[in-house]
């Protein structure tokens, strides 16, 4: 008998946002294992620290925080043969993951190597999206509202036809590319229908308008979402952006 492979979405940040089920496979886990940078500390083991106890086994995933290209792939594989050890010895596995496993989730890479090879099971968390929406007091999406979720690292062009084709966007992964975008959504005439979120759900968390932000530079962890739908009742509460009504 094999131990189990569990993926855990751990939501946006604030442990309290841990779905039951995943908080009671986290603390049930023999083996944690979580991405964590080679410089710093490890955000998803941050928001599961206050479940951990000292008697599970944690695995680390170090993966470079770098703008160039590095072999990633070879981390993944390497990450994979470790916890495959585990799983042989019938240890069962958690993996955390900030947000959700399978939306730019990295657990996705594990799931590719090992899920055919060992029961599998992956838990939802909420998204950094979702908790954004809810802490702007903003509708994500309505109706037959077309939801288009953007990499910021994409193209001006690319960028620009796919807000002008949909009914709500969210751009994620601003970092160095905000400055950027912002010039981007203001030629599209679309600010005042925009709002910033940073940090969502932790106490630094920064929930505005985006005209209101002074910086020209954004976290990896924000975001930028956009309503242009059929709410109607949406401009009218504006004056609230932000305020997490």
């Amino acid at each position: 008998m094999t131990g189990k492979l569990y993926g855990l979405g751990l939501g946006p940040g604030d442990p309290e946002l841990l779905t039951l089920k995943a908080h009671r496979i986290l603390t049930q886990c023999p083996v944690v294992a979580y991405p964590a940078p080679d410089t710093g500390p490890s955000f998803a083991r941050q928001i599961a620290a206050p479940y951990l106890t000292a008697a599970q086994l944690e695995v680390p995933i170090i993966v470079p925080m770098r703008v160039e290209r590095f072999p990633a792939q070879d981390i993944y594989t390497k990450a994979a043969e470790t916890l495959s050890h585990h799983l042989d010895a019938g240890s069962d596995v958690a993996v955390l993951c900030e947000g959700d496993p399978f939306f730019y989730g990295s657990f996705m890479y594990l799931f590719e190597r090992l899920a055919d090879r060992y029961p599998t099971e992956v838990v939802p968390g909420v998204s950094s999206m979702t908790a954004a929406a809810a802490g702007l007091g903003r509708p994500l999406a309505a109706r037959n509202d077309v939801l288009t979720v953007l990499p910021g690292p994409l193209s001006d062009q690319e960028l620009a036809a796919r807000i002008e084709a949909s009914g709500a966007v969210a751009i994620i992964k601003l970092g160095r590319h905000f400055a950027r975008i912002r010039t981007l959504i203001e030629s599209l005439g679309l600010t005042a229908q925009a709002g910033y979120a940073e940090r969502v759900s932790l106490a630094e968390q920064k929930l505005t308008p985006l005209a209101d932000v002074a910086e020209d530079t954004a976290p990896y962890f924000s975001m930028i979402l956009i309503y242009k739908g059929e709410e109607r009742w949406h401009p009218a509460l504006a004056k609230t952006l932000g305020s997490g009504i």
